[in-house]
Formats: structure tokens, C-alpha cells, sequence
């Protein structure tokens, strides 16, 4: 006897597809072209402010040079509290680099009209808004505190998975596993709700209602750049000092 509700579902549910996307055919490698392209608008327009702020270095900043040197004296001051003033300095530049793209990409979905650019099968949204930016964000952030924990361990890191007993081993690789996901979920999960409470206040009410939404938007975005930089920084101070620790944020 056939169930109504196989009736009502002829179709697999691993076979729907949510939205469309932009697809760019590389061989055998499929690519989202419209993570590509707001990325590349991202990193564009970080270059162009990088030039601009640098171009006349003077001994007395200001206006844009006084802006950027605020900028990395924050990052500066994140990454030595999280890491450690011993061994903070070279890992400022991974941090900065992770701290300004997500912030910018955040602040550009809410800044940027990215929905009246029309592609032929997709549409336009901040990088961090899709799951593929934000989780390979994480496993970059992944690579960077294991790549810190062994160069300056070496294979004394691995002890930390047997801390403070070798029962907890399980646990602690789990930790790692963990890590990443939890990075990428929140970022992507807080743009993506932020995104869409914007769109449908837009549709009910149009004129100013939305207004301190957005407003709260920008702010929460900034936040989430913060607490990702920030815990990728932590972990890896973690891995260099050979013990684990709890994730906050």
C-alpha cells in the first residue's frame, strides 16, 4: 500500500536545489562566478584604499593615513592580546588580512545595492553572505593555528591531544573538527539573517522602518569581523602555548 506522502513527494530531497547561482566551468570544476565577483570588488577596493592612505607617507598623519594607522594599531593590539607580545608580530598581517576582508565584505551587503546588478542566472550578495567564502575562511584559520602549533613545537604539538589525560583524546580532535564549522556557521548564519530581515522589512515597509535596522546590521557585521579575527587569533596563541582552551565570542 502506497502512503499519501509518498505520493505528495515523488522526488528525492538531495535532488532541490535553493536558489540559483552563476556558474563558472573551469574542466571538471564548477565555480560560483558571483562569489568570485564581489570577493574580487572586496579585495579590489581594499587595495585602492591601501594606495590611496599610503601614498604620502608623512610624519604626522592624517586624514586616510591616519585612518589605516588607527586600523593596524587595532589589529596590532587584537593580535598581541590573543597571541602573546613574544609572538604576536608575525601573525599580524594574517589576522589584519581576515579582520578587514570579512568586515568590508559584511558592510558591503548592507552598503552595496548588489540586487539591482542583474546576472543571467543569479544574483549579487556579499561574499560572506554564501557558505563556501565563510568556510574556507575557517579552514584557512585551521591550516594557520596547526601550521603555528608545529612550526614552533614540532611534533610536541600532537601531545596536546592527550592533555591533561589520554581519555580526552577523542575530545580534543573533535575540538578541531568543531572549530572551523563553528567559525563558518556563525559568520555565515548572522549575514545571512541580517540580509534577509533587511530584504523583507524593505517589502512590508519601505520608507523608515528598515533604516535602524540596517543601522544594527552594520554594527552586528563589524561584530562578527571582530569575533572571527579575534578567535582565529586566539587559537592560534593556543596552539603555540601546547594547551587547549574554550571557544568565546
Amino acid at each position: 500500500m502506497v502512503s499519501d506522502f509518498s505520493l505528495l513527494m515523488p522526488l528525492p530531497l538531495a535532488e532541490l536545489e535553493v536558489g540559483q547561482h552563476l556558474y563558472w566551468q573551469i574542466g571538471n570544476l564548477k565555480l560560483h562566478g558571483q562569489v568570485f565577483l564581489t570577493s574580487w570588488f572586496v579585495i579590489a577596493a581594499l587595495v585602492i584604499f591601501s594606495l590611496l592612505a599610503t601614498r604620502r607617507v608623512e610624519r604626522i598623519p592624517s586624514g586616510l593615513q591616519n585612518f589605516m594607522e588607527y586600523a593596524l594599531e587595532f589589529i596590532r593590539d587584537l593580535a598581541k592580546n590573543q597571541i602573546g607580545e613574544k609572538e604576536y608580530r608575525p601573525w599580524v598581517p594574517f589576522v589584519g588580512t581576515l579582520f578587514l576582508f570579512i568586515f568590508v565584505s559584511n558592510w558591503s551587503g548592507a552598503l552595496v545595492p548588489w540586487k539591482l546588478i542583474e546576472l543571467p542566472a543569479s544574483e549579487l550578495a556579499a561574499p560572506t553572505n554564501d557558505i563556501n567564502t565563510t568556510v574556507a575562511l575557517a579552514l584557512l584559520t585551521s591550516l594557520a593555528y596547526f601550521y603555528a602549533g608545529f612550526s614552533k613545537r614540532g611534533l610536541g604539538y600532537f601531545a596536546r591531544y592527550i592533555e591533561p589525560t589520554p581519555i580526552l583524546l577523542p575530545i580534543n580532535i573533535l575540538e578541531d573538527f568543531t572549530k572551523p564549522l563553528s567559525l563558518s556557521f556563525r559568520l555565515f548564519g548572522n549575514i545571512l539573517a541580517d540580509e534577509l530581515v533587511v530584504a523583507v522589512l524593505v517589502l512590508l515597509v519601505p520608507l523608515f522602518v528598515p533604516l535602524p535596522v540596517m543601522a544594527l546590521g552594520l554594527f552586528t557585521s563589524a561584530i562578527q569581523a571582530l569575533i572571527f579575527a579575534t578567535l582565529a587569533a586566539a587559537y592560534i596563541g593556543e596552539a603555540m602555548e601546547g594547551h587547549g582552551g574554550e571557544e568565546h565570542g
